[in-house]
């Protein structure tokens, strides 16, 4: 997987592929990327990228020219390669479109700035708009680089495939509650212990007892991914029963 990422402020990119796990996939080849930097690509002396709109209104607009430019260099249109550009107007990113992304050989990544980019830059070469969610940022960066975070863990060899398997909408499920050392967490508030469950080795038990707070965590939190995954069929039997045992449980609450 190549990510080439579009922007004002490459070294943003730059110090996130720099970091972490995903220092180690692009160590190991697994991941590889570029950060385009658009000025690269501006026409005059001074870099310009940016202009007021016509018609009139607030802010600015990145340019049709180096933008499309720079899209050219990175080779937007050619077979095999996704141009996606990160944009409060775009359709709602979710867990379904990061493994839908992360199968692709090479995305190209558009990070806008101020009030956006030329329509016709998004006519010509865009594939998909996408929104991170329903809220509005002043850095496409940002954007860009939590569409990077979800999808590049997901590419075979960088995160072990167990690790994935009980994540938090992996199976329409948020993920269980999780503990480590030490046993008994004596804070400010008191001595609070890990459940004993845990501590107990008993591997069916515990691999229950998880799906039960992963039910309920989920009741709390987004009981719409627990409607959604009833409607569509996709919870197995054992689920529906706890679903129905803790719905029953809440309602005599």
């Amino acid at each position: 997987m190549k990510y080439a990422v579009l922007s004002l402020f490459p070294e943003i990119i730059d110090a996130f592929f720099a970091t972490s796990i995903m220092a180690k996939a692009t160590a190991r080849g697994i991941v590889e990327y570029e950060a385009v930097n658009i000025r690269d690509y501006a026409l005059d002396r001074h870099k310009t990228c940016d202009d007021a709109p016509y018609g009139g209104g607030a802010g600015m607009l990145l340019m049709a020219e180096p933008l499309s430019r720079a899209l050219e260099a990175a080779g937007a249109r050619s077979p095999g390669k996704r141009t996606v550009y990160l944009s409060p107007s775009g359709r709602l990113f979710n867990q379904d479109l990061a493994r839908e992304l992360s199968r692709e050989r090479e995305l190209i990544l558009i990070c806008g700035r101020y009030e956006g980019i030329d329509q016709r830059v998004i006519d010509i070469y865009v594939d998909d708009e996408i929104s991170v969610g329903d809220y509005v940022l002043s850095s496409g960066e940002t954007a860009a680089l939590a569409l990077i975070d979800a999808t590049y863990r997901l590419v075979d060899g960088v995160i072990t495939a167990e690790s994935l398997e009980e994540e938090s909408f992996s199976d329409g499920l948020l993920e269980y509650p999780q503990y480590t050392r030490p046993e008994i967490f004596d804070s400010v508030y008191g001595e609070m212990k890990c459940p004993e469950i845990l501590l107990s080795g008993h591997h069916e038990n515990i691999r229950r007892w998880r799906l039960k707070k992963r039910v309920q965590k989920t009741l709390a939190n987004r009981p719409d991914l627990l409607r959604k995954g009833m409607a569509e069929g996709i919870f197995d039997d054992e689920t529906c029963r706890i679903i129905g045992e803790v719905f029953s449980a809440t309602e005599e609450t």
